[in-house]
């Protein structure tokens, strides 16, 4: 029972980091003028920490990595019927590095990062759905 309690443990304590990022992503949102990049690396990051929950629940080992794609693809190993969402948020992953640094890309537009905050919520509510109550925050 006692690496029953450390998975549970590590599970929540990634879920955590998913309620902080989606929290952060909210609040640049309401700031003004919104920090649509800010909010669009925070709806990355709970994306894959809640991908990296699921893989901790299930014991599957995962690479350090940022990639939506790959962390996704892991999970429909487990849970085929996530395939879906998880095609949709695999766009996310971009948004790990697009605004870190100066560079090329235009600054995204409020509707591009509010419509990330939906899909980022929508994808950590699946995976919340497919954990146990006990390993829930």
């Amino acid at each position: 029972m006692p690496l029953e309690n450390e998975r549970i443990a590590y599970t929540r304590q990634w879920l955590e980091k998913v309620r902080k990022d989606l929290r952060s992503a909210e609040l640049v949102l309401s700031a003004l003028p919104p920090e649509t990049e800010d909010a669009l690396f925070h709806c990355q990051q709970a994306v894959e920490k809640a991908l990296k929950a699921f893989l901790v629940w299930h014991d599957r080992p995962f690479r350090k990595v940022h990639n939506i794609g790959e962390l996704g693809k892991q999970c429909v190993e487990i849970d085929p019927g996530l395939e879906p969402l998880l095609d949709r948020a695999a766009s996310l992953t971009e948004y790990a590095w697009a605004f870190r640094y100066p560079g090329d890309r235009p600054e995204p537009d409020l509707d591009e990062a509010e419509q990330s905050l939906v899909l980022a919520r929508e994808l950590v509510k699946a995976i919340l759905a497919g954990l146990p109550a006990e390993a829930r925050l």
